[in-house]
């Protein structure tokens, strides 16, 4: 009996942050991606004086989370991620936009884990050479590095986070 794919995705938009006039912006552009309204739970950025942040947990038709990732593009003064679960025969994706950098795809696994196609690891090795610093540098743009660098002082800022870390390796 063949494996039935799911029409059904889930996934997470992180807001990091937002000004307060773009927050009204940011629920319409969403709703739309998703069909329906939405009313954020606003929380303030301490990182960034004046901004704010939210998360807002998703459900939708596979290619949802491309277009809340769509949606939001495009507001220089937003920080966020959009992540899509993989489903059953379906991979996942997760979106990052940082003001500075724009915007990074990558696929992802039914665990989360970004998945690099071997033909990106392969142009990484044939761009790099011999040079193991710049294959470095190659792995690190493939795999997102420099948004998660920018985003993660805001991912962590909040205590009033409902993010529970249950261990950090260090």
């Amino acid at each position: 009996m063949a494996a039935v794919q799911s029409k059904i995705a889930r996934g997470v938009v992180y807001i990091h942050s937002a000004p307060s006039a773009l927050r009204p912006h940011v629920e319409w552009a969403a709703g739309r991606a998703l069909g329906r309204a939405v009313n954020f739970d606003w929380r303030d950025q301490p990182v960034l004086k004046g901004a704010f942040r939210t998360e807002y947990f998703w459900e939708g038709d596979r290619g949802t989370g491309a277009a809340l990732a769509s949606a939001l593009r495009g507001w220089e003064h937003l920080r966020y991620e959009v992540t899509e679960d993989a489903g059953l025969g379906t991979d996942g994706g997760r979106w990052m936009h940082t003001p500075d950098l724009g915007i990074f795809y990558a696929q992802t696994d039914t665990v989360g884990n970004m998945v690099v196609p071997e033909d990106r690891v392969r142009a990484a090795m044939e761009s790099a050479g011999s040079d193991a610093f710049e294959l470095h540098r190659e792995l690190r743009l493939a795999l997102g590095q420099a948004w998660d660098d920018e985003l993660e002082s805001f991912r962590l800022a909040s205590e009033e986070s409902p993010v529970i870390w249950l261990h950090k390796v260090g």
